[in-house]
């Protein structure tokens, strides 16, 4: 299966091939692997560009290209796959390049059809092409799949007895530790704690697709099952192996006989989900945790974002995503901003649950520790008053402007100091922007991913939790996990303002600046750091219990109960 999807990528995109091989690695290779590419290169040379690209730097790759002469057939083609991959092709310049090119780059740009069109009559993009046509069918609106063929010896659930659900996810632990597999984990043991029956799979290939070849295919973490949907060869095209996934799922509902499907975001997730439970005669809840169309727009480069929220791969995802919503028996959101968003789609307001993200219990007993304290025993310095994040990094969560606060407040003769704790595609850019500001490994700390059992250790670390995040519509509508752990811990929680976010602190208290405005969280942090009389300051037992009730923070308990609620009414 992995050799299929590595070789299919190194004939059609060689580049992001390479660069997904690189964030894989760890970064002090990942470093020698970007030097390695730029070694001995002159000023102008295209293998600057190259370094920068792999080692995740885009703003460094844009620099260096742009001050690219290619002068070899081979050089032009490499600078032109460059430009594709940071989304800086020029549309002049696009005529010029093959068909494959030309294809990647409208892909990428949202213009789905112009993608396919292109390569018409090419010879060797045939596969290329029945993919993309492929994937803009699955995307379309009206497409279903069809339903699977249930078993003979298929038996219907228990109408007594507990609720058993079974979960249909993206990722789990213990292969991902995103923000999405960590609501995941606590969703399912937060209904296990309120009496539900729960299981979970995830989607087909997963994890073995992202490079994991030995992964088992099943794994427990903290009593919770996750198996895995791994066949030994995955289908050629996104619409047959969207039915590979149904049939295997069917297997696994067969098996666990679950009153209710629950699926999380993607509409993939749903279109599987949504003919499996069809099939059986099952309810079907469609949990939609972000929104798709808003966070491919945020990985856009920024000067290309209006072109993007245009496009008509913006206006099918958003379509896509609101006919599932429409369809399941049930919608589960994260915040009132998204429910308010899909009752202006048309999706009746009764039929969706608001269920935020919320305090893990663990924090709640967790043993109450100084940020002083916590950072010794880290190994960090206990001095200095240190904001940040325990978070994917990734552009749109802003924390460049995070940067940039901190050292305004250096400069100003403040000792905020910053930690930003986690791993992803912005972290080269970070360590780049960090130096570049001055900012040594004594006030800025950034010691990538955790696990997730420590990571607690480095919420306590931190005086204030920061979410700077730019002023996006994903950032607008979607909320974060993390902020509420900080807030039970008592921490400082300084966000931008922006609806979502609004939301959250309103929650459990907090200080709202303007969205990308470093000056006004320099302030902010400024305020806070001399609001702190002592960081080494220690809350009694149990104080953070009695601070999420007093502030009536949200917690995974509550959630559990309003999940087993909304199960009782569908099975």
């Amino acid at each position: 299966m992995l050799i299929d999807s590595t070789s299919r990528l190194l004939a059609e995109d060689p580049l992001l091939l390479a660069v997904q091989s690189a964030r894989r690695l760890p970064p002090g290779a990942r470093g020698r692997m970007a030097r390695a590419a730029g070694a001995g290169a002159r000023p102008g040379s295209l293998r600057l560009a190259l370094g920068e690209f792999l080692a995740d730097r885009p703003a460094q790759a844009e620099r260096a290209l742009a001050a690219a002469v290619p002068r070899s057939p081979a050089g032009r083609r490499l600078a032109a796959e460059l430009s594709v991959q940071l989304g800086r092709l020029h549309p002049d310049a696009a005529a010029q390049l093959p068909p494959t090119l030309r294809s990647r780059d409208y892909w990428s740009r949202g213009q789905l059809h112009d993608a396919v069109a292109v390569l018409d009559g090419v010879p060797e993009a045939r596969a290329r092409r029945a993919r993309l046509r492929s994937q803009l069918a699955v995307m379309s609106p009206g497409f279903t799949l069809p339903r699977v063929t249930r078993s003979p010896r298929w038996e219907e659930p228990a109408r007594s007895g507990p609720t058993r659900v079974l979960h249909v996810l993206t990722n789990s632990f213990p292969h991902t530790q995103s923000g999405y597999a960590v609501r995941s984990h606590a969703v399912l043991g937060a209904q296990r704690a309120a009496g539900i029956e729960v299981r979970a799979i995830t989607r087909i290939g997963y994890p073995v697709t992202v490079g994991l070849v030995g992964a088992a295919g099943t794994d427990v973490v903290d009593g919770i099952e996750y198996r895995r949907l791994l066949p030994s060869r995955l289908a050629p095209t996104p619409a047959a192996r969207l039915v590979q996934m149904a049939r295997l799922l069917a297997q696994e509902v067969e098996v666990f006989r679950p009153h209710v499907l629950h699926t999380t975001t993607n509409f993939q997730n749903a279109l599987v989900t949504r003919a499996v439970a069809e099939s059986y005669g099952l309810a079907w809840v469609y949990e939609m945790r972000g929104v798709l169309e808003q966070t491919w727009v945020a990985s856009r480069p920024v000067s290309q974002q209006a072109q993007a929220l245009g496009s008509e791969r913006f206006r099918l995802l958003r379509a896509k995503e609101t006919e599932m919503a429409l369809a399941a028996d049930a919608v589960v959101v994260l915040s009132q901003v998204q429910l308010e968003d899909l009752v202006a789609r048309g999706v009746p307001a009764e039929r969706i649950r608001i269920v935020p993200n919320a305090v893990e219990d663990a924090v709640l007993e967790v043993p109450a520790v100084g940020a002083a304290e916590a950072r010794t025993r880290l190994g960090l310095p206990r001095e200095g008053f240190w904001a940040g994040s325990v978070s994917s990094l990734v552009d749109y969560e802003g924390f460049d402007v995070l940067l940039e606060a901190v050292a305004r407040c250096r400069a100003s003769g403040v000792d905020v100091r910053c930690l930003l704790v986690g791993d992803g595609v912005s972290r080269p850019g970070l360590e780049a922007r960090a130096a570049e500001l001055g900012l040594g490994p004594e006030v800025c700390v950034l010691p990538g991913r955790v696990p997730q059992q420590e990571s607690l250790n480095w919420y306590q670390a931190l005086d204030a939790f920061c979410v700077p995040r730019r002023d996006t519509p994903v950032c607008r509508s979607v909320t974060p996990i993390k902020p509420f752990n900080a807030m039970a811990l008592g921490r400082e929680v300084l966000v931008s303002d922006l609806p979502a976010l609004r939301e959250v602190v309103a929650r459990g208290g907090g200080e709202v600046f303007p969205a990308e405005d470093a000056a006004a969280l320099a302030t902010a942090l400024t305020g806070a750091a001399r609001r702190s009389e002592d960081s080494n300051r220690v809350a009694a037992p149990g104080q953070n219990r009695i601070r999420a009730e007093a502030c009536g923070l949200p917690t995974w308990s509550r959630n559990g109960t309003v999940y087993r609620a909304m199960y009782e009414e569908l099975r």
